[in-house]
């Protein structure tokens, strides 16, 4: 199969590449500007806040940590019960998460800055146990 340059593409001379989906050019590198979203994750949606004011309205000491947006994963906020027992949901922004938290008087730390609590690992350790 022979190739030429035209233009910014290469054009195939193979029956193949000059099949009318293909339009004879092939793709050497990717699309250029297109923002870098994380794929593997879904957008925030109001389920994903109703679930968590679910949760701080039935735990004592609820706690409010922001997780920052990852190449795999949005923003996300764990919210951890003095016991330990903990959930994690999506939010839209960091923004967003804060106002959310500030509106139900609920504790807001970034975890970069202030690092998971001691109890959630605690908690963690004795549902290993328990399962195991």
């Amino acid at each position: 199969m022979r190739a030429r340059l035209v233009g910014k593409e290469f054009r195939l001379r193979s029956a193949w590449a000059r099949s009318p989906e293909r339009n004879g050019t092939v793709a050497w590198f990717g699309k250029g500007s297109k923002s870098r979203r994380p794929t593997a994750d879904r957008q925030a949606h109001r389920e994903d806040l109703a679930h968590l004011e679910q949760f701080a309205g039935t735990r004592q000491g609820v706690e409010a940590f922001l997780e920052p947006r990852t190449t795999v994963t949005h923003t996300t906020v764990l919210l951890i019960a003095h016991d330990g027992e903990w959930t994690r949901r999506r939010v839209d922004s960091p923004e967003t998460a804060r106002r959310w938290a500030h509106g139900l008087s609920i504790p807001f730390y970034d975890v970069q800055l202030v690092g998971y609590p001691q109890r959630m690992r605690d908690f963690n350790a004795r549902k290993r146990e328990a399962a195991g």
